[in-house]
């Protein structure tokens, strides 16, 4: 059978993100491939375990413990906007690195957490017993969401915990995960960005890779051991368990593993999910966030003060643009939605057996008929549309009931003022760190792009006459929206201490994002049938699969909850004749330095030290290794996830995945995927010889042997 096939050799236990507690399943191919702990040691309830070090890093991205004083070791790119806050024209952390020679000079990051996972548990059955056959997909969310709430409180009660009931397998599974969250870690080190953003959106997603993509946070505690906020009285936190580090490095063949919290993997998708990506949403997000790049590019090179004032919007924006060109590249060239037919075609085998399956591949196919029909409208509304500075301004508005309010013969003014209160931080967060024309050149450019990308039966009518009205100048419209109440944050702050109605009577812009949100709640009602067919199909789908080849380990889709991938440290042949060896080095970086680029400036320090050869401990055969390669599992949520050795030792910090595999979300290449990491003695190398920060390497624990 085809689907035994690819299901045999490509469901290998080094795919995966694997459920932690559950890994006995996997515990004897993991020994086979070297590990020397046992699944007690990896993780535990009762006992300090690996799992104690791992920490789900401001609810984004992972980080682990490195030492008995709470350093935390992250990625760069995962504490970005933390580097960025504290960065200013005359104090510019994200071009000059920081490094805290005290605990005292620390630096608090308001509303940064660090999340542990106490426990986990398999409530299933308890989920199962409230559901049947004969609910709707909504009757059956709501009575999921009813019990998992009842689960939830239970667990928690008397505690300060918190917790979720997440599903797995598309809902035919659920588990319990408990949570001890603390709300003070505060910035310790980071490289600068010539180091921890080396190549930036050039080499983004690509091997060979030479970026130090790594920082230093701690978490702090109150004196009597518990998570509280910010107090210069809190003291260091103290771990059940921290990382010890490897400086053995890595060599071809070795055991890896990392454990952290990967985001959305989409393995289960269809032909049809593919088709959509491929023909519609991927082109889609990149048409408009190529343009975004270009108006944010085009500003910044007119000044450092507007580069850096967009640094952090510029990171988010790109990250995803070439992802998703990179997904749309490679689901072509590993011909990823054929490979989906062949376990399709033998689904519908089984379904000839299985009649309770008979509908589901059908009725995926007559979801996405319809879904693909309204993607390009709700993908330029979500991308173009909401990301128009001014109408993310009215949107958080429009949920409120201020209008209401103000509108009533006898408003309630305690009420308003409530609500316009509550306001203010949103609104000073979307517009404290914007620059006019270029938010004004943004909106033309995404008014414009919508208008011509969306089919005009799909657009708010309103808009459509604005446009004619207009004779399409959509410079004009976007100056017209620039004089708006809600384009500035002085105004916007002097309407919220004195609401007024006649500024929702005849304010342009937010007048016009009400037609937006209201045609976009149209069109969510004609898609949102199709939605539910497709989750309830998905579901079937899976619990189809699972059934089919029962003796295979078969993992679920990531959800941010905390998973386990392992493998080798392989290099790799991307196409014919090509070889990439498993790691960088120090002299890569050299070799690939161009002052005309801010992508590729290397620090004059770091320069003198590899002339120097100083590499003290760490290096290897007279050089530094920068980033290895092992062929674990990851996606995003993984990045500043530990990369361990046999012994549970950490040698390296995940960051990135590699161009050859960028359909890996969807469909795991055995070849070609890779994991992309710092290696440990990299990032000690540039802590105690680059930044003289020593006393940071004292407090961790150093092996080798």
């Amino acid at each position: 059978m085809v689907f035994f096939i690819l299901f045999s050799s490509q469901m290998r236990a080094d795919e995966g993100m694997w459920i932690p507690m559950l890994l006995d399943r996997n515990f004897s191919e993991m020994e086979k491939l070297g590990l020397k702990l046992t699944p007690e040691q990896i993780f535990s309830i009762n006992n300090s375990s690996l799992k104690d070090a791992i920490v789900h890093f401001g609810g984004g991205c992972t980080a682990e413990l490195i030492s008995g004083e709470g350093l935390l070791l992250t990625n760069h790119h995962c504490g970005y906007g933390q580097i960025h806050a504290h960065s200013t024209p005359e104090n510019n952390v994200l071009r000059d690195g920081f490094w805290a020679m005290s605990k005292s000079e620390e630096k608090p990051n308001p509303g940064l957490v660090a999340r542990f996972l106490v426990r986990m548990e398999d409530v299933t059955n308890e989920v199962n017993s409230v559901l049947n056959d004969e609910m709707t997909e909504r009757e059956r969310e709501t009575k999921i969401n009813e019990i998992s709430r009842e689960i939830e409180n239970r667990a928690i009660d008397g505690t300060y915990y918190t917790a979720r009931v997440s599903a797995f397998y598309e809902g035919n599974e659920f588990y319990l995960s408990v949570y001890e969250t603390f709300q003070d870690v505060r910035l310790v080190g980071t490289p600068p960005e010539s180091i921890g953003k080396f190549g930036a959106d050039t080499d983004n997603w690509v091997w060979p890779r030479h970026t130090g993509d790594f920082a230093l946070f701690r978490i702090y505690m109150s004196p009597d051991g518990k998570p509280a906020p910010y107090s210069e009285n809190n003291v260091p936190y103290k771990p059940k368990h921290y990382f010890p580090i490897s400086l053995d490095g890595v060599k071809e063949g070795d055991f890896a593993m990392i454990l952290g919290y990967p985001g959305r993997t989409d393995r289960f998708a269809t032909s049809w999910s593919i088709n959509n990506s491929i023909e519609l949403k991927n082109p889609a997000i990149v048409n408009i966030r190529t343009k975004r790049l270009e108006i944010i590019d085009e500003f910044s090179a007119l000044s450092p003060d507007i580069r850096l004032l967009y640094a952090n919007k510029h990171a988010g924006i790109a990250n995803f643009w070439k992802y998703s060109i990179g997904q749309t590249e490679q689901l072509k060239r590993n011909r990823v939605a054929d490979k989906k037919i062949q376990i399709e075609n033998e689904f519908r085998e089984f379904a000839e057996q299985n009649p309770e399956y008979a509908n589901v591949l059908s009725d995926i196919e007559s979801a996405y008929q319809t879904l693909d029909h309204y993607e390009i409208a709700n993908r330029f509304y979500t991308e173009a549309i909401l990301n128009i500075e001014v109408f993310r301004v009215a949107n958080l508005l429009l949920p409120t009931n201020l209008k209401t309010e103000l509108e009533k013969s006898e408003p309630n003014t305690e009420e308003i003022q409530t609500i316009a209160d509550r306001l203010k931080p949103a609104v000073s967060r979307v517009l404290s760190s914007s620059y006019a024309p270029l938010e004004q050149k943004n909106t033309e450019a995404m008014l414009k792009l919508y208008f011509e990308n969306v089919p005009k039966d799909q657009q708010p009518k309103e808009f459509v006459a604005w446009v004619e009205k207009n004779k399409n100048d959509f410079a004009k419209m976007a100056e017209e929206l620039q004089n708006s109440v809600f384009a500035n944050e002085e105004r916007v702050l002097a309407f919220l201490n004195n609401p007024d109605k006649k500024v929702f009577e005849t304010d342009q812009a937010f007048e016009m994002a009400e037609f937006f949100h209201s045609n976009a709640r149209a069109i969510s009602a004609k898609v949102t049938p199709c939605n539910e067919k497709l989750r309830r199909a998905n579901r079937l789908l899976v619990e189809g699969l699972r059934k089919m080849n029962p003796d295979k380990l078969i993992a679920p889709n990531a959800n941010s909850t905390m998973r386990l991938t392992y493998g080798q440290v392989l290099s790799y042949y991307p196409v014919d004749a090509i070889h990439f060896d498993y790691k960088t080095k120090l002299t890569g970086v050299m070799e690939k330095e161009d002052s005309t680029s801010h992508e590729f400036e290397v620090p004059a320090k770091l320069k003198e030290l590899y002339e120097r050869k100083d590499f003290g401990i760490y290096g290897e055969n007279g050089n530094v290794i920068v980033n290895f390669i092992f062929n674990g599992d990851i996606t995003g949520g993984n990045s500043g996830s530990p990369v361990l050795n046999a012994n549970g030792e950490l040698i390296g910090c995940a960051f990135d995945g590699n161009w050859e595999a960028m359909s890996g979300d969807i469909f795991f290449e055995n070849d070609t995927q890779r994991c992309i990491n710092v290696d440990i003695r990299y990032i000690l190398f540039i802590i105690d010889k680059f930044a003289g920060a020593k006393h940071l390497i004292d407090e961790m624990s150093l092996r080798a042997r």
